[in-house]
């Protein structure tokens, strides 16, 4: 991809411009670092070793079979607080990378997990150990050291070298939380994909669709579009909507049913597009109980909108946020909002009846929410979820998500 990437589109008044609105690529990958750093020296920490895919994207802008390396930690990155990162990569894929501007070395990853390393863990871990000590000693980095997701293995090892561990995730999530102007045309991008395919699944939305037939859409456009991958599988419809959190199966959509989806959609340049929105499947006409469910839930989602604002701490928000009545209490969402960047992220706002619950913290420009609503009652048979995605400006909060809403369920 282009070190500048030009959107042929309409960015919906997030940022309009004469000519065409740029996304420069190295930019973001220089503040993106630079944010890391800039937490690494603000703890007293000499480095951090990264394993998470999407940290280690966060930080260096390298992308190498994320999914995989989930599962596999592999693949790791160390990241002092000034100057370059240090990038262990898979061996034989050490060459993806070389021309990064933000790579300052390359070295072959020393896994220690069971499934390469087996009997032989404590030699492969010793081994890892004396790797990073030679890359912090090369940076002068002492001997205070975070990590993201460190096995213990690792962290006892650095330990018994002297080195004090601290956590990363305070590092990566408070660095993650504010984004650039490039970040944030880079999230429209896969906003714009992500509802480029719901927009195709809402049209081949009828009554004999199964619903992994339909979630396929999304993971199909997405992929077409330039997108990477999707974190979860929530689609349900009808009976299976209520409680919420219940994955696509093979079930047939039935006409006169509720049908509701969360996107949790990775789309192009790794950025995350989470919506959530419930549909009619007609034909017919939404009963009455179907459309006090979907106007609560829009009620909910509007409200904790409006009284977002900079300045506000997350503990105010969540006092301030719509009250959830009694009836809907036992199987509300998890939380009223949460961050939202690469993927699901820091911060995490609670209910007006819990506010104890949030995140430490102060919401401010930059910071990119999403506001969640599941309304659904223990004793009914259907549910509704609604989810939209916001930027906070200077004067208040700016909506990234433009999917509309049934007009037959709001009636």
């Amino acid at each position: 991809m282009n070190d500048t990437f030009s959107l042929a589109r309409n960015t919906r008044g997030i940022a309009q411009h004469d000519a065409e609105p740029q996304i420069d690529i190295r930019r973001m990958r220089a503040w993106r670092l630079g944010r890391i750093q800039d937490q690494l020296r603000r703890l007293d920490l000499g480095g951090i070793i990264l394993y998470d895919p999407v940290n280690i994207r966060y930080a260096t802008g390298t992308s190498n079979m994320q999914v995989w390396f989930t599962h596999n930690p592999i693949r790791y990155c160390f990241v002092p607080p000034e100057g370059k990162a240090v990038l262990f990569d898979y061996e034989k894929s050490m060459h993806l990378y070389r021309h990064m501007e933000t790579i300052g070395e390359i070295r072959p990853a020393l896994g220690y997990i069971y499934m390469v390393a087996s009997e032989n863990i404590e030699a492969r871990v010793k081994a890892w150990a004396q790797d990073i000590d030679s890359v912090m000693r090369a940076h002068g980095a002492g001997r205070r050291i975070a990590g993201d997701r460190l096995d213990f293995e690792g962290a006892n090892a650095l330990q018994e070298m002297g080195y004090e561990i601290a956590s990363g995730t305070r590092v990566t999530e408070r660095a993650r939380v504010i984004k650039s102007d490039d970040e944030i045309e880079a999230m429209l991008v896969s906003i714009s994909v992500c509802e480029a395919a719901m927009a195709r699944m809402r049209e081949e939305l009828r009554a004999g669709i199964s619903e992994t037939a339909l979630w396929s859409i999304l993971h199909q456009v997405n992929i077409e579009l330039g997108g990477e991958w999707i974190e979860t599988r929530l689609l349900a419809s009808g009976g299976r909507t209520n409680p919420w959190f219940r994955e696509a199966s093979s079930r047939v959509i039935r006409a006169g049913e509720l049908v509701g989806l969360d996107t949790d959609l990775v789309g192009p340049f790794g950025y995350c597009a989470d919506i959530s929105r419930t549909w009619f499947c007609g034909p017919g006409r939404p009963t009455d109980e179907q459309r006090r469910l979907y106007s609560l839930a829009h009620e909910q989602v509007q409200f904790n909108i409006d009284i977002l604002e900079p300045g506000m701490s997350f503990v105010e928000a969540a006092e301030k946020s719509w009250p959830v009545p009694e009836e809907f209490q036992a199987r509300r969402y998890g939380i009223a909002a949460h961050g939202v960047g690469l993927v699901d992220e820091y911060p995490s706002i609670s209910f007006a009846d819990t506010p104890q619950r949030s995140s430490t913290g102060v919401i401010e420009p930059g910071m990119t929410l999403c506001v969640e609503s599941y309304i659904g009652a223990e004793d009914g048979h259907e549910g509704v979820k609604l989810e939209e995605q916001v930027l906070v400006t200077d004067n208040g909060v700016q909506r990234l998500s433009t999917f509309p809403y049934e007009d037959a369920l709001l009636a």
